[in-house]
């Protein structure tokens, strides 16, 4: 199938490993210019090294606005994008009772903050190029918490709203917006969670994964961030030119409601 995405330039933030690395290697194979972001250099040279001549640098974190005004000065050395892929962020552990403030600030900043001025940012490159798709990395999480992470649940779903609301704004100007809500992807952060949980019990951190999408799981595994990212790539692409607004489940039967 002929995505029709070559010659485009994507810009995914957080993607200097994980889901957003997978994103940016599936859109460079089909010959997007991909723009690599993470807060460590030495880790966006390694993905770029490890994609090639297809991906360039746009080092910063954008959870601040320093780090973000420095990932947008790597969007207009580009001369703009095409595709912006909303994919930075991590998971929280804490009580609402106990949280403080500025952890809540901390998440908002990462998780809402970010894609709403990178819009703001990009908007104007798309609208130049005639046209352009946001994709925004949700989570299951955004309608079916889990009781430990009450902040990654508030600002996973506000994520959402967002992308919902952003989608009618945008789409008279020919740009389409839509979100993903993952459930289990097995990246480096659960691989180390994993690690650290079973250090003292044996170490069997594939076991302890296994037990997790056993149970939350009805596929009863863990998705690859390659599989996951199969759906980003083909939601950029002409063939989804209907699809604005919506929230996409990609998570093996997690979601138990309709």
């Amino acid at each position: 199938m002929d995505l029709n995405l070559a010659g485009k330039t994507a810009l995914i933030t957080g993607s200097s490993d994980g889901i957003g690395l997978a994103v940016a290697k599936g859109l460079a194979a089909e010959g997007v210019r991909v723009l690599i972001n993470g807060r460590h250099t030495e880790k966006v040279e390694a993905a770029i090294a490890d994609i090639g001549d297809a991906a360039a640098p746009a080092v910063g974190d954008v959870a601040s606005v320093e780090g973000l005004d420095a990932v947008l000065g790597a969007v207009e050395a580009a001369g703009g994008v095409d595709i912006l892929i909303n994919n930075a962020g991590t998971g929280s552990n804490e009580t609402i009772m106990e949280a403080p403030d500025e952890k809540w600030q901390q998440y908002w900043d990462l998780h809402v903050m970010a894609a709403v001025r990178l819009a703001r940012g990009v908007v104007p490159y798309m609208e130049a190029r005639g046209g352009g798709v946001v994709l925004n990395n949700a989570s299951i999480c955004a309608v079916q918490p889990l009781w430990y992470e009450p902040i990654y649940n508030v600002t996973k779903a506000a994520l959402m709203m967002f992308s919902r609301t952003l989608a009618t704004e945008l789409v008279g100007r020919n740009i389409r917006v839509n979100c993903i809500n993952p459930g289990l992807v097995q990246t480096p952060d659960w691989v180390n969670t994993a690690k650290e949980l079973t250090r003292d019990t044996g170490g069997d951190w594939q076991g302890y994964l296994q037990g997790v999408a056993d149970e939350y799981a009805p596929i009863k595994r863990f998705s690859s961030p390659e599989e996951l990212a199969d759906f980003f790539v083909f939601l950029c692409s002409d063939r989804a030119s209907y699809s604005i607004g919506s929230t996409y489940f990609v998570d093996g039967g997690m979601k138990l409601t309709v």
